[in-house]
């Protein structure tokens, strides 16, 4: 075995003691800066200690930089794991901070690193969470062409109601463009009701109404969605091997080849 791959090992799988205590050290040190963070943020401790969380959060950047340049090093389509949800997530937990240089006050996005905590189910092997995280990914995979239909349909609505709502009420109700009704639709369809635009007129109360039950019966399509897709997807049992080539997680128990590039996956 190379160097570069008992490197990849390390870094990227925790079937190894010390991929393990790698991804173990990892996680400790995303805690305490995502702890720095928000300990920043309150402004007594800031003031007592503001110096030390700052050096602190800088020590972490470059860490987080250092293993994040490891990381292409070592696999083998570096594009590719940058393009990838958790190489996005590595990039940004610590892009923020040289964000900080150009627009003060970007440092409270740091907290994205939490993300990064999702790495807790493969480094205490815990593929069973892995195989539902898969099966939920698998089934939002297969249902976003119908999300995105139901989404515009949404939408569609939304505009003919707010019309509507815009024409029977308004700017003496404080619908005073399509674009105010139009969120006044949502926020009612969706059942948040925050309550700062609501129509006075019968007419225009009749129209709300209708838009509460409606928003009830919505409601249900995503969720149908999903979980038709749930039933859908296989349930085969997985490890928490990674590919070499793409860095891409849960294999099949028998796979002898990455589920998404096609590359021979390390024994």
């Amino acid at each position: 075995m190379t160097r570069r791959e008992r490197l990849r090992q390390i870094i990227f799988e925790a079937d190894t003691p010390a991929g393990k205590a790698f991804d173990v050290a990892l996680l400790a040190a995303i805690l305490a800066s995502v702890l720095a963070v928000m300990l920043e943020s309150v402004a007594s401790i800031r003031e007592s200690s503001g110096t030390a969380l700052r050096i602190g959060e800088w020590l972490f950047t470059l860490l987080f930089t250092a293993e994040y340049v490891a990381r292409l090093a070592v696999v083998e389509r570096p594009l590719r794991y940058a393009r990838s949800f958790f190489g996005v997530v590595d990039l940004l937990a610590f892009l923020p901070s040289y964000l900080v240089l150009l627009f003060p006050g970007a440092q409270s996005l740091l907290v994205i690193r939490s993300l990064r905590l999702l790495r807790i189910f493969r480094v205490f092997k815990l593929a069973r969470f892995l195989s539902e995280q898969n099966l939920l990914l698998t089934s939002l995979r297969m249902g976003r062409a119908k999300v995105l239909v139901f989404l515009a349909s949404v939408l569609i609505i939304d505009l003919i109601l707010g019309s509507a709502m815009y024409l029977i009420e308004g700017g003496e109700s404080g619908f005073t463009s399509i674009p105010a009704a139009m969120y006044w639709a949502i926020v009612t369809m969706t059942t948040v009701g925050y309550g700062d635009i609501a129509p006075e007129t019968p007419l225009g109360k009749a129209l709300a109404a209708l838009v509460m039950i409606l928003g009830y019966s919505i409601i249900a399509v995503p969720t149908g969605i999903v979980t038709a897709g749930i039933v859908e997807a296989a349930r085969a049992p997985i490890t928490t091997r990674s590919c070499r080539h793409c860095t891409s997680e849960g294999h099949h128990l028998d796979a002898s080849y990455c589920k998404d590039c096609g590359g021979l996956l390390s024994e």
